[in-house]
C-alpha cells in the first residue's frame, strides 16, 4: 500500500499536459487582449476594403 502510494505521488506523467493547457490560454488570453486593442481599426480596415471590393464590382 505504500509503495502505491509513493508512486502515485511521484508519477507526473499529466502535468506536461497541464503546462501545455496553461500556455495556449495564455496565447488565447493575448490573442484576444492584441485583438481587442485593435478593434477599431480593423473595422475601419475591414470597411475600406468592402467599400472597394463593392465600387469594384458595380463597374
Amino acid at each position: 500500500m505504500l509503495t502505491s502510494i509513493k508512486n502515485f505521488y511521484i508519477d507526473d506523467s499529466g502535468a506536461t499536459a497541464i503546462e501545455y493547457g496553461l500556455i495556449a490560454a495564455l496565447v488565447s488570453v493575448a490573442a484576444i487582449t492584441a485583438l481587442t486593442a485593435m478593434g477599431d481599426s480593423l473595422v475601419v480596415i475591414f470597411g475600406r476594403v468592402s467599400s472597394e471590393l463593392q465600387g469594384a464590382v458595380t463597374v
